[in-house]
């Protein structure tokens, strides 16, 4: 049983999960604190400084803090348009890379193309003789 445990353990998806675990929680205290201490008082300063988190309403002996929910939700979409646009500039950086290896591909020379080629055809005239 310890031996299976380890095995599992040792396997590359458990390893990948706990690894993107990690680095997902790091990459949500740098967000967290890109928008508690840049996005939010920019954002503030551009409202007039509103907070919500203060408003409430009581009900009988309960106390509705609805301001919290609404300020949970503003973070919400001010984190979410935060890792939207990191997610924006990184696919353009991914698209640019695949771009410029495909550009590297085709300017590959003709001799060249023309000697893979024949290795291509040489190769598929060995796998047929083969199978006859």
């Amino acid at each position: 049983m310890i031996k299976e445990f380890r095995e599992f353990i040792t396997k590359g998806n458990v390893l990948d999960l706990a690894i993107a675990v990690v680095m997902g929680a790091a990459f949500g205290k740098i967000v967290s604190s890109l928008v508690a201490n840049i996005i939010t008082p920019l954002i503030g300063i551009l409202i007039g400084g509103v907070n919500f988190s203060s408003l409430s309403f009581t009900v009988g002996k309960a106390v509705v803090q609805y301001g919290q929910f609404v300020q949970a939700v503003i973070d919400f979409l001010i984190i979410s348009f935060a890792i939207f646009m990191f997610m924006k500039v990184a696919n353009s950086l991914i698209r640019k890379k695949q771009a410029n290896e495909e550009e590297v591909l085709e300017a590959i020379p003709a001799s060249e193309q023309y000697l893979k080629e024949i290795r291509d055809l040489l190769q598929k005239n060995i796998r047929q003789d083969e199978t006859s």
